[in-house]
């Protein structure tokens, strides 16, 4: 058997069209861009994008109807410390973090790593953490129909850390809930059970 290899797969009309934008920014900020280093930094920048924003492209409910599994497990379910990086839609700059995400089954559980993955669809685009946040909540509350969902997502903006105030050392938190998460006590078990250390 060969080994996994990872693959990713670029529209070459599409790329060559970024690459030359690429291309004309490298020129207008007052590089070389025949200068060795940058020659297929254009190119490199292109692929580098539209990996990035790979999220217009892919369907988050799809993804989750394709793994859902009648069950009659009814207590919360919850992914916490999944990895996120996504691109601010104001500047273009990384923010990054982690979401906590919990549901209560209502009939059906989905496949565990379904879950991130429905991050990394909404993350893949140019976003702000407030509607990152309300895109994953809805999109699971839709799909499972679960008797509540919850999303907590912690992340570090570049656009604060880089420019701007360049405060390295602050992380904006953004939440929501529905259905049993907003009442007080199921909201709380989860706050306590993503700020635990169980392992």
């Amino acid at each position: 058997m060969a080994p996994y290899r990872y693959l990713e797969e670029y529209n070459i009309d599409i790329t060559n069209e970024v690459k030359d934008h690429f291309s004309k920014i490298v020129d207008d900020i007052g590089e070389d861009v025949t200068r060795e280093g940058l020659l297929k930094t254009p190119e490199r920048a292109a692929k580098a994008m539209l990996f990035l924003t790979q999220g217009y492209k892919q369907d988050a409910e799809e993804i989750l109807r394709s793994a859902m599994f009648a069950e009659s497990y009814d207590d919360m379910v919850i992914i916490k410390d999944i990895e996120m990086y996504s691109l601010c839609e104001h500047h273009m700059l990384p923010f990054f973090g982690k979401a906590h995400i919990a549901y209560i089954p209502n009939g059906h559980i989905v496949g565990l790593s379904k879950i991130p993955r429905v991050v990394d669809v909404f993350a893949r685009r140019l976003q702000v953490q407030e509607r990152l946040t309300h895109d994953i909540l809805e999109c699971i509350n839709n799909t499972l129909k679960p008797k509540g969902v919850a999303v907590v997502i912690e992340a570090s903006h570049m656009c604060m850390m880089m420019r701007g105030v360049q405060k390295q050392n602050s992380v904006t938190t953004t939440s929501g809930f529905r259905g049993q998460f907003e009442k007080i006590e199921t909201r709380n078990e989860f706050l306590k059970l993503i700020g635990s250390n169980l392992s």
